[in-house]
């Protein structure tokens, strides 16, 4: 049951037409919030206080002029939740280039996105930003060698930036989900669901997550009664990560 409100806050969701950004930003307009949902398909939601954009975030000049053309200036809470997973390719299986375009999601558009909003918190004295990480980003498996690199890269700015910035009152943090039940994990599901069958099979609780469960977890992260949470990685993987 959702107890905070964010009425009278701006929330800016990255990966908002699927998945876990699609619950995020259901559950933030359910609290109150004025939503700019950003993907690059088309987000399949109508509400009075939801407002789309439709960008590649693997396009930095597309996302740049989109940060110079835009007002951010009254973001309060930034969800950092895009991401592209690598088909878990072993790095001799894949490219360089490849591999950047993976980080290009992954990372470059999150440290983008938050420099151009970082200063305007400062100014105001408070900021909320949760980036979606992964079990990926603590251990190895999670992924192929791309999305764990830029899942642990992800990770380690995430902890700079809330070191460096707890004292302007700006609340920095990050979820690591582990299976969860989206589009992007599709192919886990697909023929005969033998891949996520053995997947809950693994997970200590023997069951995938939805991303309604991701969702919530963020709302509590980012709301005062977590205030003292800062520069942490929250896992929600269903026991995985502690076998």
């Amino acid at each position: 049951m959702i107890t905070q409100n964010y009425e009278n806050q701006t929330v800016l969701i990255t990966g908002a037409a699927s998945g876990i950004g699609f619950a995020q930003t259901e559950v933030y307009l359910e609290a109150g919030a004025h939503v700019i949902g950003v993907d690059k398909a088309v987000i399949g939601l109508v509400h009075p206080q939801l407002e789309t954009v439709q960008i590649d975030l693997a396009d930095q000049n597309a996302v740049e002029i989109w940060l110079n053309s835009t007002d951010l200036s009254n973001v309060d809470v930034f969800l950092s939740t895009a991401g592209v997973l690598d088909e878990y390719m072993p790095a001799l299986k894949t490219d360089f280039n490849a591999m950047k375009k993976i980080m290009a999601v992954n990372v470059d558009a999150p440290v983008q996105i938050t420099l151009a909003i970082l200063g305007s918190m400062i100014q105001h004295g408070h900021g909320e930003i949760v980036y979606m990480a992964s079990i990926a980003g603590q251990v190895a498996g999670g992924g192929g060698a791309a999305y764990t690199m830029s899942k642990h890269a992800l990770v380690g700015w995430m902890r700079q930036l809330a070191l460096d910035y707890a004292d302007e009152n700006i609340h920095i943090n990050a979820i690591a989900p582990g299976a969860i039940n989206t589009a992007m994990n599709s192919a886990d599901f697909a023929g005969d669901g033998a891949m996520a069958k053995e997947v809950a099979q693994q997970t200590p609780i023997h069951r995938w997550a939805n991303a309604d469960e991701v969702a919530n977890l963020t709302l509590y992260l980012t709301s005062p009664e977590a205030s003292y949470v800062q520069g942490q990685m929250l896992t929600i993987d269903g026991g995985w990560t502690i076998k």
